[in-house]
């Protein structure tokens, strides 16, 4: 009996162990094949995903190998699209330039002004008469992306952020970057800040091979600022094995932006990502094409370094920035009531011939007025006649940049040498007065004087000859007999036009019916730069509408100027402000989408 009880339940015990094996070994085989239907979907999804984000108009991409300087993959390299806080990989050049040549150190103190200190949304909260030290500047730039401390960068360098931006575009120029334009220092939003794929992968390239020693600070994965932790923006360090940097991007008419530069082995491969739907996806699709390309990349480095056009253009900016003192400049600025940002990208015909118009501009080229004080002004080159110039310092009436135009040489025919005698006097020829077609001396050179439209009339921009007394050259003498009643007086002659150096700019004649400057007193407050005077006009009534009864009491006025790519321009102002009035203006107005800037008077 026990015998058989004992059966039974071995039985038992083997039937339920049977059962047991077998569900199990169900469970794990339809486990196993859920998983692998699973990653099939996925894949297959993350396929269609990033199939669609290559077809959006914003996207654009390529895969650039550092070693030999090839481009293994790209979409759209060349499509104009909006850097957003790309730029800042620009405003670091400029500022690794002069940390370079020691007219900055890290430790130096930068002062936050109040257009800096009023940047927003992403900032590390400076104040304006506060300092921030040039290394915290830069790890807040690569950690936060902060648009205050890139503002102080900016000011500290070129005097006034537009023509910090202006260095920016010269210096992208320089390096090849042939449709980058910048407008400012920290990215926000503008709808003439555009650049490329390819001229993004091109700075990536330039600032590691000119900077070893501070693009290590693209690596930076925390900063510690007052207390606070501040994580790197790129998720992609500490990620993905290789991975040294540099810089991520967003606003909403641009998308995601990235750059990125990865190191492993012996390969070196840049990689730019612009206009991803999301931070994830622009991620993601950026891990995919480095893993994608990493074997066709070199593992000998035999590609040239970026170099600069100009041999001397980076030390010539560093010089131009600090012994020059800042001066005010134009900046064409977006319309009264710009497109929202989540609105589709502008035409590409409009961008197109923005990168056109740019992309002719010469490779930053040293400016007359910005060269170092201590520099001699070379001696004109001798004449038939009488070359004057007139230093810049001693023209009153206008603080602007100036033009200089060619000036009148006065040549004099005279006849055969006579013995003087007593017969009746004879008449000698006229004299005339021509302007010599001398079209080789250059616009640098010392025998050209200021800007014409500075003549409050136009007879002021003939070069007359003085009046001379009553009964001069009556006399005889090596000329012959020249009586005073006979002379005839020497006919105006046209103001010359402005000689450019630049081939590709178009010169520009100045207007004779200049109009007198005006001075203009308490703080000014701009708002705009625009290409014609009802344009400006238009600005000002614009402003004054949003202004709120802020700008009541104000002076509007326009004020033509001529920009460095020798268009003219109309600056919209508003003057007679105190500063806390003209700083509550400019806060106003941006609230309503019009660009403003406060100027000193």
């Amino acid at each position: 009996m026990l015998r058989n009880n004992w059966s039974s339940s071995r039985l038992a015990r083997v039937g339920v162990f049977g059962l047991l094996t077998v569900t199990t070994a169900v469970i794990f085989t339809t486990n196993a094949a859920d998983a692998r239907h699973y990653r099939r979907h996925y894949a297959h999804h993350r396929v269609q995903r990033e199939a669609s984000e290559s077809s959006s108009p914003k996207f654009a991409s390529i895969i650039v190998d550092g070693n030999s300087g090839a481009v293994l993959q790209s979409t759209s390299p060349d499509g104009l699209r909006h850097p957003a806080s790309l730029t800042k990989i620009m405003t670091l050049y400029l500022l690794f330039e002069r940390l370079e040549s020691g007219k900055m150190k890290l430790d130096t103190e930068l002062p936050v002004s109040q257009h800096a200190a009023d940047q927003d949304p992403t900032k590390l909260n400076l104040r304006a008469g506060q300092t921030i030290r040039v290394e915290d500047a830069i790890k807040g730039l690569v950690t936060r992306s902060a648009n205050d401390a890139a503002v102080v960068i900016a000011e500290a360098i070129g005097g006034d952020e537009d023509d910090f931006a202006a260095m920016m575009t010269r210096k992208a120029r320089a390096l090849g970057m042939s449709k980058t334009v910048y407008r400012n220092a920290n990215g926000l939003p503008n709808d003439e800040q555009v650049t490329t794929a390819r001229d993004q992968a091109t700075l990536g390239r330039a600032i590691q091979e000119r900077f070893p020693r501070y693009y290590r600070y693209f690596s930076t994965t925390t900063f510690s600022w007052r207390g606070e932790s501040i994580r790197n923006h790129n998720h992609l360090l500490g990620s993905v094995e290789g991975v040294d940097g540099i810089k991520t991007g967003y606003t909403r008419a641009s998308g995601f932006n990235l750059v990125t530069s990865m190191r492993r082995g012996n390969r070196h491969l840049i990689g730019v990502v612009l206009g991803g739907r999301s931070g994830g996806s622009r991620d993601a699709i950026m891990r995919n094409l480095l893993a994608e390309n990493l074997e066709k990349g070199a593992t000998v480095h035999t590609v040239a370094a970026v170099t600069e056009r100009n041999g001397a253009d980076a030390s010539t900016d560093v010089a131009d920035a600090s012994d020059t003192p800042a001066r005010p400049t134009p900046q064409v600025q977006a319309a009264a009531a710009p497109a929202p940002e989540a609105a589709a990208p502008r035409p590409a015909s409009r961008l197109s011939a923005l990168a056109a118009a740019t992309a002719a501009m010469p490779p930053a080229q040293a400016k007359p007025e910005a060269k170092p004080m201590e520099s001699r002004i070379e001696p004109a080159p001798l004449t038939n006649g009488v070359i004057s110039s007139q230093p810049l310092s001693l023209i009153p009436g206008s603080s602007e940049p100036m033009r200089p135009v060619r000036v009148k040489t006065v040549q004099v025919k005279a006849g055969a040498v006579k013995v003087a005698s007593a017969a009746p006097a004879q008449v000698a020829p006229q004299v005339t007065n021509t302007i010599s077609p001398r079209t080789d001396v250059a616009e640098t050179s010392g025998a050209v004087v200021a800007r014409a439209d500075i003549v409050n009339k136009p007879e002021q921009a003939r070069a007359e000859l003085p009046q001379q007394p009553a009964g001069f050259g009556t006399g005889n003498g090596v000329l012959g007999v020249l009586p005073a009643a006979t002379a005839a007086a020497p006919a105006p002659a046209p103001v010359a036009k402005l000689a450019s150096a630049d081939p590709a700019a178009q010169p520009i004649q100045m207007s004779a019916t200049a109009k007198p400057a005006v001075t203009h007193s308490g703080w000014i407050v701009q708002v705009g730069a625009l290409e014609s005077e009802s344009e400006a006009q238009q600005r000002i009534e614009a402003a004054r509408s949003s202004a709120h009864g802020l700008l009541s009491k104000a002076d509007p006025f326009t004020e033509p100027v001529v920009a460095r790519d020798n268009r003219k321009l109309y600056r919209a102002r508003f003057a007679g402000l105190e500063r806390d009035q003209a700083e509550a203006v400019c806060k106003t107005l941006k609230r309503a989408d019009i660009s403003c800037m406060t100027v000193r008077n």
